[in-house]
């Protein structure tokens, strides 16, 4: 038996406004809505579909799973996210591989690097 990457889902207090937010950072769109319960995006720079799941209270604490995203120029992209309303929680790696670890406007950690060859 083999497992395979289905998507990848985030508990938010406001599954729409998260995915949207994610849907316009990576160029997908909101595929499905479901009266805001779960919100799926596809499409864009995303391999996978992302999910928003409402919940009523995030666990607190820092995540569980967080996303690992490429970018080609890796401070341009770290000051379009920053712009767009996510903030910075690191810069870091060294002259051999760097990566910055950020959050979404509801706090979710993620992380950019530039794509190795």
């Amino acid at each position: 038996m083999t497992l395979k990457l289905g998507m990848v889902t985030a508990d938010t207090t406001d599954a729409l406004e998260l995915g949207t937010w994610w849907a316009e950072q990576t160029g997908a769109e909101v595929a499905e809505e479901n009266d805001g319960h779960y919100v799926m995006v596809r499409g864009g720079g995303l391999p996978v579909v992302l999910a928003f799941q409402k919940v009523d209270e995030v666990t607190p604490g820092k995540n569980r799973l967080h996303l690992d995203l490429t970018t080609d120029d890796l401070e341009a992209e770290t000051e379009r996210l920053l712009a767009a309303g996510a903030s910075l929680v690191g810069r870091r790696g060294d002259e051999n591989f760097r990566w910055h670890t950020l959050a979404d406007p509801q706090g979710n950690e993620f992380c950019i690097a530039t794509q190795q060859a």
